[in-house]
């Protein structure tokens, strides 16, 4: 049995491996498995020969008195030496100016002058490449990071000078950022031999302190002799020695110089475990960062971000006092910070990428591929899918002088229990290139907008924002919204409408962002979805807060045979899709299993489905320009809309939904990457609108909104949905009928549904439905039916 202290050596030297040699040290294990160091040494000598016929080590010039590779002894004794100072100063210059890609290319001077250009003060460093360029170098960063960078800070400055002789006015120093780093550790598995070392760690920052003067180098006068004293070097994790002036050999008192002493900028940040990297059970490990320099404010609270540092150890006299003997705190100091999930760092598009984008935008039936897309996991529901989606692109915001009219489209999803509601806030959550998901039992006032904090660095009260704030320019995602106390749902009344949090606490008055939109879930009142009744009467939730969502989806639990079926079709067959042994479904399975499932072939991949609705809020803003004709449409059907719903009494209807209605048309611009919205945008708008507002009513009179708002939705488009829909009533008819004759042991017992086709037209010519030969043409109709002549003929 191994014992601690082997553990901790061997753990050593697997860090010192990996610096040494990269990823190809554990090329043959994964990277969430523990890494086989039964015998380190073993592995460590075959390496070394391997890498011995290796030509990438370009730099190190393998002085036989300072060599790199060849040495014994703790690193930062040797970098004490002038020597090896002297050698790794020569290999990195070395490094920055001979270091080229595959294509031929200076990487590191162009990066220089891409800096020098944009009068920027950190230069990147790919981990990756300093290691193929000399593994020695690699090797000894790990090993001391804090002298091996001051070293590469020095280097990356001079050599900045010699190129652009007059950046000394601009800035007096260049600091060096590794990035790429290969080895990546855990929050929760810090552990002292950690100290001291350059880790990479990922997590969410919680919080985030003022920027404050940090006293870099100092210079004294001496009050006895009024001779200058420095300057004198300070750094947060070591306190400075005791000095004595250099003229009058005394020990004070002193004076500072602020003329000739140099700040640099300091902020303190909490970075917290991602909330999926937590162990179940176990609390969030949390540590705080520094920040010097031009790292200030590069993250804000809310954003998951892979932070390169060093580890270090500070004395903390708080936990002194408390355990009576010596303990050290532990902190980061930040060399680089990338942000992993935020919009502008993890989704990159490529060039690739726009050509598949826009090539994608041509197709005539992108608007319905990309409602398919949404939740494909989840069977039906289409309306509910039509709204996430217009949410989820959003509309364009208007900035005016003092105003600003938002463009995020509020969505409430109210049904019964187990119709997926949940479901359809994840998908979002994990779909929206920023979202914030959280609960109404979970969430108060406080937790949605901002928070106020006793800041114990500074000991002034901070702001903490919520989750409102949080998510802006993102979707914030409220599950069981109707669970929430009133004083805690009026708190969110301005964040809807204005995007903006006012706060006037602990004598702070200010005023936050929120430009998010609201995509709520709750239940009814009594249980389940009571159709004699209005949607007011069947949720607990005032008109002020209704009014504010721009579309009312709701989700009713009916039984019914066909539908039914379907649905259990389709649930076995993506059980059986997504079983991890499985390689899919053949065509033949698929088929096999009934016609009830979604056109797998029209679903859009989920990456780039993210990519095209990152790319269409980003680049795409429809302007409201060729819409004339539907002016008056859009006027008539607002009027229509107020006396129905003063009579109907179901779904409060404001001059809020006008602009609702005109942010609905801009988002299905954006889904066909328009610059200009069409009539059938807006068409498509009405609809959606409608449907909202007519299931808001009561079940006696939606029959009759149906037919006097049916001028407002027919279109070309609406045929065959009309005409599918017609169909499948006619079909759950004869099936009822045929299981009664059956049940009277009457008829064949056949499965087939043999429907008269005059049975259908004659029905869709009640509804003013006169063109039957597109629909019969169309993929609704030959998935689930046959034409034979006279008769319609079900396939299953």
């Amino acid at each position: 049995m191994r014992s601690r202290d082997n553990i901790v050596d061997e753990a050593k030297l697997d860090r010192q491996i990996a610096a040494r040699f990269g990823e190809e040290a554990f090329s043959d294990v994964d990277d969430d498995s523990d890494v086989d160091t039964n015998d380190p040494q073993d592995h460590l000598r075959k390496l070394a020969e391997s890498h011995d016929n290796d030509e990438m080590d370009l730099g190190d010039n393998h002085n036989s008195q300072f060599d790199l590779n060849n040495t014994k002894g703790p690193t930062r004794d040797h970098l004490k030496i002038d020597g090896y100072r002297k050698e790794v100063k020569d290999n990195f210059r070395n490094f920055l100016t001979r270091f080229v890609d595959p294509n031929g290319t200076n990487v590191y001077q162009r990066k220089i002058q891409h800096m020098c250009q944009n009068n920027l003060q950190s230069l990147e460093v790919n981990f990756v490449h300093l290691q193929q360029y000399s593994y020695g170098l690699a090797h000894w960063l790990l090993d001391a990071p804090a002298d091996m960078l001051a070293l590469f800070d020095e280097v990356a400055y001079s050599l900045v000078l010699t190129q652009f002789h007059e950046y000394a006015r601009i800035h007096d120093e260049v600091n060096v950022r590794i990035s790429n780093y290969t080895i990546r550790d855990s929050l929760r598995d810090l552990r002292h031999f950690h100290l001291n070392f350059l880790v990479k760690v990922v997590g969410v920052v919680t919080r985030r302190s003022g920027v404050f003067p940090h006293l870099r180098s100092a210079v004294f006068l001496c009050t006895r002799c009024r001779s200058n004293v420095g300057p004198i070097s300070f750094s947060y994790f070591s306190p400075p020695l005791p000095f004595n002036c250099t003229n009058c050999k005394s020990f004070g008192p002193f004076s500072l110089i602020p003329e000739k002493t140099k700040f640099k900028n300091y902020q303190k940040l909490t970075l917290q475990e991602s909330p999926g990297s937590v162990p179940p059970g176990r609390l969030p490990r949390t540590k705080e960062v520094i920040l010097l320099g031009d790292l200030i404010d590069c993250a804000r609270p809310g954003e998951e971000i892979e932070l390169t540092g060093i580890y270090r150890q500070n004395m903390d006299s708080a936990l002194n006092r408390k355990h009576g003997f010596p303990i050290f705190s532990t902190t980061f100091e930040a060399n680089n910070i990338s942000k992993k999930d935020d919009q502008l760092a993890s989704f990159y598009i490529t060039e690739e990428d726009e050509s598949a984008i826009r090539q994608l935008a041509t197709d005539p039936a992108i608007g319905e591929k990309l409602i398919d897309s949404i939740a494909p996991s989840i069977y039906g529901h289409r309306d509910i899918k039509t709204a996430l989606a217009l949410s989820l692109f959003g509309g364009v915001p208007k900035e005016h002088q003092h105003h600003r009219i938002r463009g995020d489209i509020n969505v409430l999803v109210l049904g019964d229990p187990g119709t997926a509601k949940s479901q359809f806030l994840k998908y979002v959550e994990k779909t929206s290139h920023r979202a914030v998901y959280t609960t109404g039992q979970g969430a108060s006032a406080v937790g949605l907008t901002a928070a106020v904090r006793h800041d114990t660095l500074t000991r002034e009260w901070t702001l903490e924002g919520g989750a409102l704030v949080l998510a802006d320019n993102g979707v914030c995602l409220i599950d069981e919204f109707d669970k929430m106390n009133d004083k805690d749902r009026t708190s969110i009344h301005e964040a809807m409408e204005q995007q903006s949090i006012s706060i006037s606490k602990a004598g702070i008055v200010t005023s936050l962002q929120a430009r998010c939109s609201v995509i709520a879930a709750a239940n009814p009142v009594r249980g389940r979805y009571d159709p004699s009744i209005s949607f007011a009467q069947n949720v607990d939730l005032t008109e002020p807060i209704l009014s504010r969502f721009d579309v009312l989806c709701v989700v009713q639990d009916e039984v019914n045979e066909v539908l039914d079926s379907q649905l259990a079709t389709f649930v076995v067959q993506s059980h059986m899709c997504s079983h991890p042994d499985s390689e899919g479904l053949e065509e033949e399975d698929s088929s096999a299993l009934g016609g009830g499932v979604d056109k797998k072939q029209n679903l859009i991949d989920q990456t780039l489905l993210r990519k095209y609705i990152y790319y269409a809020k980003t680049k795409c803003h429809p302007k409201l320009a060729n819409i004339e004709r539907s002016h008056e449409k859009i006027a008539s059907l607002y009027s229509d809309l107020r006396q129905a719903s003063c009579i109907g009494g179901g779904m409060p209807m404001t001059v809020r939904h006008v602009e609702s209605l005109l942010r609905m048309s801009e988002a299905h611009a954006r889904m066909h990457l328009r610059t200009d919205v069409q009539d059938e945008d807006v068409n498509t708008a009405i609809k959606v609108l409608l449907n909202s507002f007519i299931s808001a009513q009561k079940m006696s009179i939606r029959k009759s909104l149906e037919k006097s708002f049916k001028k407002y939705v027919m279109s070309k488009k609406d045929h065959n949905s009309l005409l599918d829909h017609l169909l499948s009533t006619v079909y759950a008819k004869h099936v009822n009928h045929q299981r009664h004759r059956s049940d009277l042991g009457i008829g064949s017992g056949s499965n087939t549904i043999r429907i008269p086709r005059v049975e259908f037209e004659s029905s869709a010519r009640d509804m003013e439905l006169l063109d039957f030969s597109k629909y019969y043409e169309s993929y609704a109709f030959t998935s689930k039916f046959l034409l034979e002549k006279d008769t319609i003929v079900s396939k299953n």
